[in-house]
């Protein structure tokens, strides 16, 4: 008897079914501005929701989705890791200074294989970021990130977060 088929299925009916539970914690965006529609532009913006779900929930499953596995970021922050592992470690030491963090996508705008997000992160400083202790202050702030998207997988990342506005929340930096 050939097993074959019945392995196939079985596979199959599993990657569908993590599909599935994926798909359930998918932030949606406020706004999409979009050339085009389709099976191309629906994996560029699956791919980035996904990642949006990484930082919404801090599951790493959600950026092993997102990211392809020869990541790059383009404007890596001093002390981050390379590759997958720099997304994982920023929000693993992120999450421990505000750890009800939430991110919404205001807005994205996808063109060809880019896609652009609007993020807005919010939550309260609970935890500790450096030698700073959180009292529950409330964290408000935007990033703004640009993917190139490969294969439904994000290839490559330029990100710009507005940190002055976040380390005044934290207290780090001085109004």
């Amino acid at each position: 008897m050939n097993r074959l088929p019945h392995i196939l299925t079985a596979g199959l009916l599993a990657l569908l079914a993590g599909h599935a539970a994926a798909g359930e914690a998918l932030p949606q965006p406020q706004r999409v501005f979009s050339e085009r529609n389709g099976g191309a532009a629906a994996a560029v913006k699956l791919a980035a929701m996904r990642y949006a779900a990484f930082w919404n929930t801090g599951d790493p499953s959600y950026a092993e989705l997102a990211l392809d596995p020869d990541f790059i970021d383009r404007t890596l922050p001093a002390g981050r890791r390379q590759g997958v592992a720099g997304p994982l470690q920023a929000s693993n030491a992120f999450r421990a200074a505000v750890p009800d963090l939430k991110v919404e996508v205001t807005d994205m705008i996808l063109a060809g294989d880019r896609v652009s997000l609007r993020l807005h992160f919010t939550g309260h400083f609970t935890g500790k970021f450096g030698d700073a202790q959180g009292a529950g202050q409330a964290v408000d702030f935007q990033a703004f990130d640009l993917y190139r998207v490969k294969n439904g997988r994000i290839a490559e990342n330029w990100h710009l977060e507005d940190n002055l506005t976040l380390l005044k929340q934290l207290g780090v930096v001085k109004p």
